[in-house]
C-alpha cells in the first residue's frame, strides 16, 4: 500500500502547497506594508496637519505663525553663522596651497616623517563594476606620496561572481606590489567589508576610507599626513568632498549642496562647537583607533555612528579643506531619493543611540557648554527642524485653502505679510538664507557655475521643504522598522 503523500494530487500534498502559497502571500504583504507604511504615514501627517490648521481659531493661527517664523529664523541664522565661521578653514587651505606652489610642491614636513597609510577603497561590485578598475588605477598611479608608505586596498563584496573582472583585479596585484585586493565572503554591507579588512595586520599607521566613486586629489593623502604630523592630538582627518559629474540637473544642484556642507558647514560647526565628524568617505583615522573601533553593521549610516562613538571616547576629528576628493552624485531623482532616505533614517538611528552624549563626558574630561549645545543642535534640533519646516508649510497651505488668492499680490500678502511683526522675521530669515548662499558662492568648486548657483538660489526654499519631508520619511521608516541597505546607483 502506497503512502498517502506519494501522489502529487493527494490531500496532504495539496494542503502543503496551500500553506506554502499562504506563507508567500503573507511575506509579500509584509514587504509591501513595510515599503508603503512610511509613505502612508507622511501623507497622513501632511493632510491631518493642514486640516488642523484650517480649523484653528484666528488667535491660535497668530501664535503658531509667529512660533514657526521664530524657529525657522533660528535654523536659518544658525546655518548662516556656521557658514561664516567655515570660511576661515577655506582661506587657510588656500594659503597653504599657495605656499606649497611657491615652494615647488615641497611640503612643510619631510617625507621620512610621513606615516604609513592604508588607502581603503570600498566597493559593492555589481553596482560599481564599470568604474572599479579605473578608480584603483587612479589611486595607484596619480596619488603623490612616498611609494613605500602608501598601500592601496580594494575591499569588495558581490552576491555572485563577476568575471572576467574579478580575475583581472586579482592579477593587478602582480603588476602593482602596493595593491591588495580583498574579496569579503558573506559581506552584505560596507561595514562588513571594512570590519573584515580591520582583521588584517598591515602595519599601517593611518587608514583612509574612500567609496569606490572617489578620485582623491593627487595631494590628498599627503595633506592628511601633514595634519597628523603637525598635530599629534588629532585622531581623525575628514576632507572635503567635491561633486565632479555636473553635466545634468541633479548633480549640479548636489554639487552646490556639497560645497555648502563640506566646505563651510562642517568646518564652521567644528569651530563653533569644538568637535568635528567623520563623514563616511575621504576620511583618515589613526589605524589602531579604527581597528579597535570597527563599524556597526546594524546602522544604516555606520560612518556617522562611528564618528559619534569616537567623539564619545574623547577623540578629536579635524576638517581639512586641502584633503580634497572628487566624487559622483546621483544623476536621477530615484537614485537621489534612495541615497537620501538611507541617510535620513541613518541619522535618525544615530540621533536616538547617541543622544546621551548631551549629558555624558569622555573619560578624564568634562564637556563644555558649547559642545553640549552643539550635540543638542546636531542630534535634536536637526531632527526637530523637519517638523518645524513642514508644519510651517502646512500652515501656509491652510491659508491658501481658506482664503484662495485671486492674484500674485494677494498670494504673497496671504502667506508672508499677514501680520506687521511677521514681516521682520521673514526679512531676517530670508537675509540669513541669502548670506548662507553668498558664503557658499565664495567657496563653490570649479565644477559649478554661477548659472547653477542662481538656479540653486531659486529652488533653495522648496529644496529645504523636500529635505524636511525626507527627514520625516526617515522617521517613518524607522517606526516601520525598514532595514534595507540601498547602495547609491553609479549610473
Amino acid at each position: 500500500m502506497m503512502p498517502l503523500d506519494s501522489d502529487r494530487n493527494t490531500p496532504l500534498r495539496l494542503l502543503r502547497r496551500i500553506f506554502r502559497w499562504f506563507d508567500w502571500v503573507l511575506l509579500a504583504f509584509s514587504d509591501w506594508a513595510v515599503e508603503w507604511t512610511p509613505f502612508t504615514l507622511v501623507t497622513t501627517y501632511y493632510i491631518v496637519s493642514t486640516a488642523i490648521f484650517v480649523m484653528c481659531s484666528v488667535q491660535a493661527i497668530k501664535i503658531l505663525y509667529f512660533f514657526f517664523m521664530i524657529t525657522n529664523f533660528y535654523v536659518a541664522a544658525s546655518a548662516a553663522i556656521e557658514s561664516f565661521l567655515g570660511l576661515s578653514a577655506v582661506r587657510e587651505a588656500r594659503r597653504r596651497t599657495i605656499e606649497l606652489e611657491e615652494n615647488g610642491t615641497r611640503f612643510p614636513s619631510p617625507d621620512e616623517d610621513t606615516p604609513i597609510i592604508d588607502l581603503v577603497i570600498v566597493a559593492y561590485l555589481p553596482n560599481e563594476r564599470d568604474i572599479v578598475k579605473d578608480q584603483v588605477l587612479y589611486a595607484l598611479e596619480e596619488l603623490v606620496y612616498p611609494a613605500e608608505k602608501l598601500r592601496v586596498n580594494l575591499v569588495y563584496n558581490t552576491p555572485y561572481p563577476i568575471e572576467p573582472l574579478e580575475t583581472e583585479l586579482q592579477q593587478m596585484q602582480h603588476i602593482y606590489p602596493q595593491l591588495r585586493v580583498v574579496k569579503v565572503p558573506g559581506s552584505k554591507s560596507k561595514a562588513d567589508n571594512l570590519n573584515h579588512f580591520f582583521t588584517i595586520d598591515t602595519g599601517a599607521d593611518v587608514i583612509g576610507i574612500f567609496d569606490c566613486d572617489h578620485f582623491p586629489h593627487p595631494h590628498n593623502p599627503r595633506w592628511a599626513a601633514e595634519r597628523f604630523i603637525t598635530d599629534p592630538k588629532i585622531d581623525i582627518v575628514q576632507g572635503r568632498c567635491v561633486v565632479y559629474n555636473t553635466d545634468s540637473f541633479y548633480p549640479k544642484m548636489i554639487s552646490i549642496e556639497f560645497d555648502k556642507i563640506y566646505a563651510i558647514s562642517h568646518p564652521g560647526r567644528s569651530r563653533m562647537f569644538g568637535f568635528g565628524l567623520f563623514c563616511g568617505s575621504n576620511g583618515y583615522w589613526k589605524a589602531d583607533l579604527l581597528k579597535a573601533h570597527r563599524m556597526h553593521g546594524n546602522m544604516l549610516t555606520e560612518d556617522i555612528d562611528s564618528a559619534l562613538r569616537a567623539y564619545r571616547l574623547g577623540k578629536n576629528a579635524a576638517h581639512d579643506m586641502n584633503v580634497i576628493s572628487f566624487e559622483m552624485a546621483p544623476i536621477t531623482f530615484k537614485a537621489f531619493w534612495k541615497q537620501r532616505m538611507r541617510w535620513a533614517q541613518g541619522w535618525t538611528q544615530a540621533s536616538i543611540v547617541h543622544m546621551p552624549l548631551v549629558w555624558s563626558s569622555p573619560p578624564g574630561r568634562k564637556r563644555g557648554v558649547d559642545e553640549r549645545y552643539g550635540i543638542v543642535s546636531l542630534l535634536l534640533v536637526r531632527e526637530m527642524s523637519y517638523y518645524l519646516v513642514t508644519q510651517h508649510t502646512c500652515l501656509l497651505l491652510s491659508f491658501v485653502i481658506t482664503g484662495w488668492p485671486v492674484n500674485a499680490a494677494t498670494f504673497l500678502q496671504l502667506l508672508f505679510f499677514r501680520y506687521p511683526m511677521a514681516q521682520w522675521f521673514l526679512f531676517a530669515t530670508i537675509t540669513a538664507l541669502i548670506f548662507t548662499l553668498y558664503f557658499t558662492q565664495r567657496v563653490r568648486s570649479e565644477f559649478t557655475t554661477w548659472k547653477s548657483m542662481v538656479l540653486f538660489c531659486f529652488i533653495y526654499i522648496p529644496y529645504l521643504v523636500l529635505m524636511a519631508t525626507m527627514g520625516l520619511y526617515g522617521h517613518a521608516r524607522q517606526i516601520a522598522r525598514y532595514s534595507s541597505w540601498n547602495p547609491t546607483a553609479r549610473k
